[in-house]
């Protein structure tokens, strides 16, 4: 599984990074990114739920 955050639509509300900080952290921006390039293993369920928790749907699965 691998995501991406658009980050046009983040509002850096860090709601992703609190939910799965394995595969999210801030950028320098002050906006969440991703840190891996494939989501880890035990962590896929955390990182769809960062998904369906997005409020601006800026996390998306590539």
């Amino acid at each position: 599984m691998k995501v991406y955050v658009d980050q046009d639509l983040c509002i850096a509300c860090g709601l992703c990074i609190d939910t799965c900080p394995a595969v999210f952290d801030w950028n320098d921006e002050g906006k969440s990114h991703v840190i891996v390039d494939e989501v880890p293993e035990g962590e896929e369920q955390a990182c769809r739920d960062s998904i369906d928790g997005c409020p601006t749907e800026a996390i998306k699965e590539v």
